[in-house]
């Protein structure tokens, strides 16, 4: 199996409708998050395929996207009672 790497993902989309759909794809490649900002494991191809999804549905003169990796050396911190992201050993689309 392809080694993943865990990004972060954040936008913003000036226009409901796009939005909407940024959602949608947001959310087909999303572990976790809270509004607009996701975290991601994504191998290479996946990375790939998000950014040129993305890409069909933002206007680039009104929408502003935003990926980057999390250091693996840096331990991740969480506030509160949120969970840490983890990489599932698999995942459920229906």
């Amino acid at each position: 199996m392809p080694a993943r790497t865990l990004y972060l993902a954040a936008y913003d989309v000036s226009d409901p409708k796009r939005l909407r759909k940024a959602l949608d794809v947001m959310k087909r490649y999303a572990t976790g998050g809270q509004k607009s900002v996701f975290e991601c494991f994504l191998t290479e191809a996946e990375k790939e395929r998000l950014l040129s999804e993305i890409t069909e549905i933002l206007n680039p003169l009104a929408d502003r996207f935003f990926l980057t990796p999390v250091d693996p050396r840096v331990a991740v911190r969480t506030l509160g009672i949120a969970v840490p992201p983890c990489d599932p050993p698999f995942y459920y689309a229906g």
